[in-house]
């Protein structure tokens, strides 16, 4: 795990921050344990910002205290994930319901540049690459909703999962399996086309095809658990 120094003011900004990368990035995988005096020595600060930090990673979520271990990164149970991605799917489609009427011509240049870009980060492997793509080009659409809060929602959301669909598009991009990139040229030549209904209904399937991804993702991981033991 490398995290960028800090030396600046809204020092506990920073490491929350840095943290937070090494999370959505998979540097920091769940179960992990976020050793206060390491983290400090990494980011080049005191004790103090750093168990701050970590104070606000447990309220969002995204850290927990395990007995004899301390913080660890938390991770989801397939409950959890099923929950996660059922409110994606309601809050998603609102999004594209409402942000697709709202594109405008730049808007929609701009998706389908992301969309190239996100197209060359496959096909040369870069996963984390990928996937940012994917959210940027997906955020151009959202955002033009107009709705901040509904945007920030699916943006935490979409980092609680972060992890998991790092492991699910590595093994796409392993395995060959382009199913998880075909949603997003489908979905740039509906908003082109100003077609807000299609639109709508492939951000349900996108979304609908994710959370089988990750249960079948679950459902292989416990299998192979039960094998080794």
């Amino acid at each position: 795990m490398t995290l960028p120094s800090v030396q600046s003011a809204l020092l506990t900004d920073r490491v929350y921050d840095a943290l937070m990368a090494a999370i959505v990035s998979g540097d920091l995988v769940a179960g992990a344990r976020l050793r206060v005096r390491d983290i400090a020595a990494e980011v080049g600060t005191s004790v103090i910002p750093v168990q701050q930090a970590i104070a606000r990673l447990e309220e969002a979520g995204f850290a927990e205290r395990e007995p004899h271990k301390g913080a660890v990164v938390k991770g989801l149970t397939y409950a959890d994930l099923v929950h996660v991605y059922d409110v994606r799917l309601v809050l998603e489609c609102e999004a594209t319901r409402l942000g697709a009427p709202g594109m405008t011509t730049e808007s929609r240049k701009t998706m389908a540049s992301l969309l190239k870009r996100m197209d060359a980060a496959v096909a040369s492997g870069d996963v984390t690459g990928a996937l940012d793509l994917d959210e940027d080009l997906l955020s151009v659409l959202y955002d033009a909703s107009c709705n901040p809060v509904l945007t920030d929602m699916i943006r935490t959301l979409w980092r609680k999962c972060r992890a998991y669909k790092v492991i699910g598009a590595k093994r796409a991009i392993e395995t060959g399996d382009h199913s998880l990139w075909d949603f997003q040229p489908r979905l740039v030549d509906a908003v082109a086309r100003r077609d807000h209904a299609e639109a709508l209904e492939i951000t349900a399937t996108s979304v609908s095809a994710a959370r089988e991804r990750v249960r079948l993702l679950l459902v292989d991981g416990a299998d192979s658990d039960a094998h080794t033991k």
